[in-house]
């Protein structure tokens, strides 16, 4: 079955009842996994990306771009919260981890699945200490990623014995992405090159709407994944890119129809078609 996350990821904008409103809304809407992030801002920028104030001001949560993520972080006890919450309300809880901190404090909590981000799908020394110490799915996206990078990362896998439990998506990094920039045939070229290296294919989309979703699903993408928030006109750099609940509900709902479609018919003449047939099929001659 097709597996839809809803990407959270700091939509909550640093508010945990906001966070716990984003659960229950991806339940409403019927997502398999919710995914949150994870960062250790003093490990993850330099004394300078730290002390620069924020790119697009309007969207900052403090006077440098160091403070707005540290306000937008929960603790540990916070995604411990989130990950019980979530248990409790039946739907899977998953974060994304940007630093070996992070990585090291998520994997402590043993998710099912742990997110790498495109950003950092070439930190091999953290994705080295997930291999090595975390038993789970992981799930990494190939944005702006060359095809040699590529290669390094699924073979890196495969040396460390755990391609089986990799989930590759295609992605485009923008937020959001015009359409004539999402690439949906990067799904079957994945498909193709490493499908039976890793354990799945996804897509990861930050376009608008819902139609591409679908696409996805018929190029034979087995996750999705959404940016989800409550609200697209909440202050924050990911809410624009994101779909609200209404829009989230319709394309899980679409994309659990569109997956029962795919497939070939299991006899010449199903049996939906046996009573039409009866009444409709023509009856006369063989041809000559």
């Amino acid at each position: 079955m097709i597996k839809v996350i809803a990407e959270a990821g700091c939509n909550h904008k640093g508010d945990f009842t906001i966070a716990l409103e984003l659960i229950d809304s991806a339940v409403l809407c019927k997502c398999d996994v919710i995914k949150f992030q994870k960062r250790t801002p003093r490990e993850l920028l330099s004394c300078e990306e730290y002390n620069k104030p924020h790119p697009v001001p309007e969207n900052a949560y403090g006077k440098t771009y160091g403070e707005h993520r540290e306000f937008l972080e929960f603790s540990m006890e916070q995604h411990r919260e989130l990950k019980a919450y979530c248990e409790q309300r039946g739907i899977i809880y998953s974060t994304s981890v940007w630093d070996m901190t992070s990585a090291r404090e998520i994997a402590s909590l043993q998710p099912e699945l742990i997110k790498i981000p495109s950003a950092q799908n070439t930190n091999f020394t953290m994705l080295g200490w997930l291999c090595d110490n975390y038993g789970g799915e992981i799930h990494l996206s190939f944005g702006m990623t060359s095809r040699e990078e590529e290669e390094n990362i699924v073979s890196f896998f495969e040396r460390h014995g755990r391609a089986g439990d990799l989930v590759i998506y295609a992605c485009t990094s923008g937020y959001p992405v015009a359409f004539e920039d999402v690439c949906l045939l990067e799904i079957p070229r994945l498909r193709q090159q490493f499908g039976k290296r890793v354990k799945s294919i996804g897509f990861s989309g930050h376009h608008l709407g819902i139609a591409v979703d679908i696409a996805a699903v018929t190029l034979g993408a087995q996750w999705v994944e959404r940016h989800f928030t409550l609200d697209r006109t909440w202050k924050g750099t990911d809410h624009a890119a994101s779909l609200e609940p209404a829009g989230m509900a319709k394309v899980t709902r679409d994309i659990r129809n569109v997956g029962k479609a795919l497939k070939a018919k299991e006899q010449e003449i199903l049996p939906v078609e046996a009573i039409q047939r009866d009444k409709l099929k023509w009856k006369g001659a063989s041809p000559a």
